[in-house]
């Protein structure tokens, strides 16, 4: 082998110097960190503390529910024109998107990708106030996800006032639908069906305050709205007949009964019921809503195949245990949600970058599995992580949800995952 590696190497066959020489993701970091470029960024996103947390409460005052992003999508939009930026618009899902060219490609791709989702979980008509206490700020889906966004303007802005130019082109994006019945639509479109498809190499989703979490898994779901059938009936008058309420009752003891692996972990909860007439009326329809989970795709096929034979099952014994004179019980399971699982190796080039940018920062990087954007990049094989805005905050999807704005711990946080972002997208 050393003979063949010479003479490799004699005809000009070696691996590239370049390529032998290339520095580890956590000394790259560590360069970057001390490179007076990053430096000048971190002194604007401190020297603009003020226009991002205007930014925020400015944001937050645009009502973002469920399928109706459309006015802070529009704000999004004009703010990531006004910075100069190329490529803006609003895709067909209603994504808002922005290229930020690299040296290498000069905006044609392959993108890394820097997303924060634009919904909220609060509904139309939601008081969206800011209200705030010294530097704490509070005030329905200010911390998820309105601060991520103010956070990409931050970024852009002190990326602009340093004069660095990463190597690779940057996608922004703020996304619609991460949340709830949102069911990753942004992120889906983004990535199977519009124009940046097949053009992404890398994704970060900024969501959420932390900076010392990463997210590496991606916890996949499957959510059904389960509705059974039967002919109905006095309670009195027909007792005997079958009962849908009664082939419900026994889906969910069969679900329960279920014994789901410890790891990968794996989840499910039977949510939401109603159906019925009067409380004399054996009912005709009842439904239940149940939210299966797992970070492990195969785990989640085998809870899924649990719950559909607990279905069956409870629809076969009740129709075999009452009267199915005016008809039997049936069972319809519709889909409400599907988001596929995944996983980010932890050796993988952008999971070092990342812990390594949070560690430089001062901060304990902590990898965590959740259900976030990230969930479809990591599905199909492309480097992905989640990361926090920077900050503290909590009471997420609380009308109480709060964020704390204090100068030196927010620019500390932004800076970690701004400091990801350029390792990964090179920075000479």
């Amino acid at each position: 082998m050393r003979i063949l590696a010479l003479i490799c190497f004699g005809l000009g066959l070696a691996a590239p110097v370049d390529a032998l020489s290339a520095p580890t993701p956590e000394a790259e970091v560590a360069r970057l960190a001390g490179d007076s470029r990053f430096r000048a960024a971190q002194a604007v996103l401190a020297a603009e503390h003020g226009r991002t947390v205007s930014d925020i409460i400015r944001l937050t005052g645009i009502p973002a529910p469920p399928f109706g992003e459309a006015l802070r999508a529009e704000a999004l939009r004009r703010d990531l024109a006004a910075l100069g930026l190329r490529d803006v618009a609003i895709d067909a899902e209603g994504n808002v998107t922005a290229v930020r060219p690299g040296r290498r490609t000069a905006g044609q791709g392959p993108y890394v990708a820097v997303a924060a989702h634009l919904d909220t979980v609060f509904p139309e008509g939601t008081d969206v106030t800011v209200r705030r206490d010294g530097w704490r700020l509070s005030a329905p889906g200010i911390g998820d996800n309105t601060r991520s966004l103010a956070t990409l303007l931050a970024w852009v802005r002190a990326l602009d006032a340093a004069g660095i130019r990463t190597e690779a082109d940057l996608l922004f994006v703020a996304n619609v639908g991460e949340e709830g019945a949102g069911d990753l639509r942004g992120v889906k479109h983004l990535f199977l069906k519009g124009p940046y498809t097949g053009r992404i190499s890398a994704f970060f989703s900024v969501d959420g305050s932390d900076p010392s979490g990463v997210v590496t898994g991606g916890v996949g779901s499957k959510r059904y709205h389960a509705v059974f059938s039967g002919p109905g009936g006095h309670s009195y008058g027909a007792f005997g007949i079958v009962n849908p309420m009664a082939a419900m009752a026994g889906a969910v003891t069969g679900l329960y009964a279920l014994k789901p692996p410890a790891s990968p972990r794996t989840t499910f909860s039977a949510s939401v019921t109603g159906g019925g007439t009067s409380v004399n009326t054996i009912p005709s329809t009842v439904f239940v809503d149940v939210d299966l989970r797992s970070e492990d795709p195969a785990a989640l096929v085998e809870l899924d195949r649990g719950f559909r034979a607990a279905v069956d099952q409870a629809v076969t014994a009740e129709n075999t245990a009452r009267s199915t004179a005016f008809g039997p019980v049936r069972a319809e399971l519709k889909v409400i949600g599907e988001r596929p699982a995944g996983r980010t190796p932890a050796d993988s080039r952008i999971v070092r970058l990342t812990r390594a940018a949070i560690t430089a920062q001062g901060f304990t990087a902590e990898e965590e599995a959740s259900s976030t954007d990230s969930n479809i990049p990591m599905s199909l094989g492309i480097p992905a992580v989640t990361i926090g805005a920077g900050g503290r905050g909590g009471r997420a999807h609380a009308p109480d949800e709060w964020i704390d704005v204090e100068p030196v711990e927010m620019t500390r946080g932004m800076s970690a995952g701004l400091l990801a972002i350029l390792a990964q997208a090179g920075v000479r």
